[in-house]
């Protein structure tokens, strides 16, 4: 399966014209890119308490419009997560000076119903904290939206507790739900898959923590922990089959990316991940069900990896991208199928580079938009 950048093969990726370009030294969060409503793909990024967006002219590209700036005051951090409408849910961690100088934090959230359109204002989700689990140390939440559109938060707390809050059926929010662990570390990864089932995993003092909820809407209930001990903010879920979540995160044990599913042993996968996310996408290359994987390795490279949906013990196929990043690189699909990979380079430049027609997973050159 060939797997690489359009240079390897001898091809170029035209650029179009009227793409805005731009230098942005402090990304605090991201990128994401989504696909919106109509097929155009959407990019966020969280800069200077400012949300950054960027929404192409046309489905399939190749030019962009933006960026538009959203202000986000005290927002440090950000996560952006898409349920089945295709809604942006955009969750920040806030972070604000209160009297005597002590911290808090809470979370806010904003949606973007339609891509091109604005944001709905900040809006409180609140925060878990409790007289044992100060505010300040509450970590990085992670977010899911399931196929009713509901969103589930989840944040650790100083304690090591995983806490839930989430939507009910009329979009009213419930109490915050303590998960019953006290050995959670920071940064953890939530799926929703077509199902409608919602999946967590956490890291662990001893291992991969996990949740999982028997039908659409239920409690979330603990699974059996993984034998993984996880790099916190690493961990990516995607669904390989339909109801079927893999893991892909890097193992500290060894410092190699493994992918993991529910009852399994972990798979190797090789490698020499950096210290951020896996980014995970499922596609069809060449007629077959596929997965395709990007990080930035240790040297600061964007690399690929392709193998069969669910085969990843027959090996990954992996290649260098063609450019450095800083920052985790991620992928999506744009309305023409093809694969999309977004990175931002050392010199603060949001790039983008996109599958050619050639056989297997070939990307064209990288280009500023």
């Amino acid at each position: 399966m060939a797997v690489g950048t359009a240079r390897d093969h001898g091809r170029r990726e035209q650029r179009g014209g009227g793409v805005n370009s731009g230098r942005f030294s402090d990304i605090r969060s991201g990128p994401w890119l989504l696909p919106g409503h109509d097929g155009r793909l959407l990019a966020y990024a969280l800069v200077d308490q400012t949300v950054l967006r960027w929404t192409e002219a046309h489905p399939g590209g190749p030019d962009w419009l933006g960026p538009d700036a959203v202000p986000a005051p005290d927002v440090t951090r950000l996560a952006v997560v898409q349920g089945g409408n295709r809604y942006a849910h955009l969750l920040g961690r806030r972070v604000r000076e209160e009297r005597g100088g002590r911290l808090a934090v809470d979370f806010v959230y904003s949606i973007q119903y339609q891509a091109g359109r604005p944001m709905t204002e900040w809006m409180s989700v609140g925060s878990p904290q409790t007289k044992q689990s100060p505010s300040e140390r509450t970590g990085l939440p992670a977010a899911a939206v399931n196929t009713a559109g509901i969103l589930h938060v989840f944040a650790p707390t100083a304690d090591g507790r995983m806490v839930l809050r989430r939507e009910d059926a009329k979009g009213r929010w419930e109490p915050w739900l303590d998960l019953k662990v006290t050995a959670a570390l920071d940064t953890p990864a939530a799926v929703a898959t077509s199902a409608g089932h919602v999946e967590l995993l956490a890291p662990g003092r001893t291992g991969a923590l996990m949740w999982y909820q028997r039908k659409p809407g239920a409690a979330l209930e603990r699974g059996h922990d993984l034998s993984v001990a996880v790099l916190p903010g690493s961990a990516t879920g995607l669904e390989t089959s339909p109801g079927r979540v893999t893991w892909y995160l890097t193992d500290m044990r060894n410092g190699g990316i493994v992918a993991v599913r529910a009852g399994e042993w972990p798979i190797p996968l090789g490698g020499d991940p950096g210290d951020g996310r896996h980014a995970a996408l499922a596609t069809v290359l060449d007629g077959h069900p596929c997965t395709v994987l990007a990080h930035r390795d240790a040297e600061g490279r964007v690399v690929l990896g392709v193998c069969p949906a669910e085969d990843e013990r027959n090996g990954v196929w992996w290649s260098d991208a063609g450019t450095a990043c800083v920052g985790d690189p991620v992928l999506a699909l744009d309305a023409r199928g093809r694969v999309v990979a977004l990175a931002v380079t050392p010199d603060g430049d949001l790039m983008l580079a996109r599958q050619t027609d050639a056989r297997g997973l070939v990307l064209g050159d990288w280009i500023s938009i």
